[in-house]
């Protein structure tokens, strides 16, 4: 069976051990070497760049986020062991892990990194489409040729170079679709190269949880769960045109996923219609500092996206989702397309205030669309309010200073809620 060294990158026939160098880290298929749609998904992102730059926190448990009283961001996998999560609020964080060492998110630092990443992946092929800064899908067909190797061993360099030349891992999902791919690279994380076969395909589904499929969440579960469809398995016994009339649309694409179908194409060009970032809560909240928290937070790594895109726009939308899982979504329509978070933040909160109380919530996210080149932004300032122009001056200088000296080199008061 076709077996790879993802140390050394020896290919050989099917051992537990590599031949060359002896290393266990082995990957082995019968498909290993035919598959060409892969997913990449850097292994706690924010925190394995705040450690590559921190050698003495190797060991320890770091987290990402705000004060005492704010929330995790992200956190690295020795954390995750203690039972941090994302969206939790950082008291419980520290009662699961006292030992952890909290640190502030530098979000232009990681546009950086996220940038050399993308870098070695165009080396690989021009067919890369970005879900986020840290992680992409890439279609190698027809590469190999080019490269002198199969796509499987191109991708393993890729990881190896990313540890060596730029201080980060990342886990990889072979697949022969984008839908299998994605899935792919969570099983074996961190540093994971895993792959789902055209052959195990329906086999691998059969006792999913539809919680597999990307995009159903909390809500689409219950809603599946009431028409007995708790498994992929579930969802195979329904007839196409029956899964349509019960779920619309998304009955249709159900039914493929279920078999394991994806026929979208790796986009270079896909156009962008909106940049957005939300977070859920592990307990629901209605604090007003901790969410007010959150707004400056999402607000910046929208801006910082946008940035980092060239793009601005011209509505600004706020996101709440209720504990009973009802959604409230407002829009605004800014006077001149904007790519500041100072903006975006006095939108989002405009937005909330107009919202009132709704009683605790369990997501909030912030987003930007209609989106335009990044030239046109910020021109027209805001007629009502005359410091506005002095607070995108100083944001913009404030930019300038994080770039050379890292974020933490300016922190504003909010962003520790």
């Amino acid at each position: 069976m076709p077996a790879l060294c993802r140390q050394c990158l020896t290919q050989f026939d099917d051992a537990r051990r590599c031949p060359a160098c002896g290393s266990p880290r082995v990957t082995v298929h019968p498909e290993l070497f035919d598959l060409s749609i892969a997913h990449m998904d850097c292994d706690a992102f924010y925190a394995s760049v705040e450690k590559r730059d921190r050698p003495e926190l190797a060991d320890k448990p770091v987290i990402i986020g705000g004060g005492r009283r704010g929330v995790v961001s992200t956190c690295c996998y020795v954390a995750r062991i203690r039972g941090v999560r994302s969206a939790m609020p950082m008291f419980k964080a520290l009662e699961l892990c006292p030992e952890a060492v909290v640190l502030k998110g530098r979000m232009s630092l990681y546009v950086e990194v996220s940038a050399q990443v993308r870098a070695l992946m165009e080396e690989l092929t021009p067919a890369i489409e970005p879900l986020s800064l840290d992680e992409a899908f890439l279609d190698l067909t027809g590469t190999a040729r080019l490269h002198g190797a199969p796509p499987a061993v191109m991708l393993a360099r890729l990881t190896r170079r990313m540890q060596q030349e730029i201080g980060i891992t990342g886990s990889i999902g072979l697949s022969h679709n984008k839908f299998l791919a994605k899935i792919a690279s969570d099983l074996d994380k961190p540093r994971g190269f895993s792959v789902i076969g055209r052959a195990e395909t329906a086999d691998f589904l059969a006792d999913k949880p539809v919680g597999i499929i990307f995009g159903i969440g909390a809500v689409g579960q219950a809603s599946l769960k009431k028409a007995g469809i708790e498994t992929i398995a579930d969802l195979r016994r329904w007839e196409r045109a029956d899964l349509g009339r019960r779920f619309g649309s998304m009955g249709d694409r159900l039914w493929h996923l279920a078999r394991g179908e994806d026929r979208r194409r790796v986009s270079r060009n896909r156009p962008v219609k909106s940049i957005s970032k939300e977070t859920t809560f592990n307990e629901n909240t209605d604090d007003a500092d901790i969410l007010d928290g959150h707004l400056w937070r999402l607000s910046e790594q929208v801006s910082a996206r946008a940035k980092a895109k060239g793009m601005a726009g011209r509505v600004v939308t706020l996101k709440l989702k209720r504990a009973d899982f009802s959604t409230i979504t407002r829009r605004h329509a800014v006077s001149d397309p904007t790519q500041i978070a100072d903006r975006i933040y006095r939108e989002a909160r405009g937005l909330f205030d107009a919202v009132g109380r709704i009683g605790p919530v369990r997501l909030i996210g912030v987003g930007i669309s209609d989106l335009v080149p990044a030239d046109l932004a910020d021109r027209a300032g805001d007629l009502l309010d005359p410091n506005a122009a002095r607070r995108i001056a100083a944001e913009k200088a404030t930019d300038a200073i994080r770039a050379r000296f890292g974020d933490a080199s300016i922190v504003k008061g909010r962003a520790l809620r």
